[in-house]
């Protein structure tokens, strides 16, 4: 499979991680340009390469991991993606810790408002609930598999993020639409920064 990631930032880098030692390739992109990617390209290996937004939106997966003030910057330029899938790993952090202000969107989750902003993008909310060294580490412990959250509102883009986690040894839970699951996974919701592990 071809992921993108729209930010390169630790949460893009070890889900590029995870995607590149399972035979995926990754397209890395941000704000600064593909130069300023290279060395972080070469050394995820040979199937990472450094892209323009627009080429990182192109791939079949996409990876929104950018801070909540950069989205509408990070999108707003990009083609529609007629059907394709991004992953929303974003949190409506308007500052960053240890401010912790979070942004109100009034009756709209987080993730309903980035769908808002993606035409055509089929959106499923997933890693905003693990901290970035839980995404970065080996999801298989001895007590079980990390348990990876994830809501949207298309079947069968669920099943193709959860395909792909649990490829990389997440064990996902599917807590239904973006509005319903994205709720209790945001900021503030009872399974943000919650980590637990399933016992195979």
């Amino acid at each position: 499979m071809k992921i993108g990631t729209l930010g390169a930032g630790t949460v893009a880098q070890a889900i590029a991680r995870h995607a590149v030692s399972h035979g995926h390739q990754i397209v890395l992109s941000n704000s600064r340009g593909p130069a300023s990617l290279t060395g972080l390209a070469e050394d995820l290996g040979p199937l990472a390469g450094a892209g323009t937004p627009e080429e990182a939106a192109a791939a079949e997966v996409v990876v929104l991991a950018v801070g909540w003030p950069q989205v509408p910057d990070a999108v707003v330029a990009l083609p529609p993606f007629d059907g394709r899938i991004v992953i929303d790993a974003t949190n409506q952090f308007v500052s960053p810790p240890p401010h912790f202000e979070i942004a109100d969107l009034g009756d709209l989750t987080g993730s309903e408002y980035v769908a808002s902003l993606l035409p055509g993008a089929r959106v499923v909310k997933a890693f905003n609930t693990l901290y970035s060294q839980y995404i970065a580490a080996d999801p298989h412990h001895e007590a079980g598999r990390q348990v990876l959250f994830l809501a949207g509102d298309d079947a069968d883009a669920k099943a193709t993020v959860r395909d792909l986690t649990a490829g990389f040894g997440f064990a996902p839970v599917d807590l239904g639409g973006l509005r319903e699951g994205g709720r209790l996974m945001q900021l503030g919701g009872p399974l943000s920064g919650l980590h637990v592990l399933k016992q195979d």
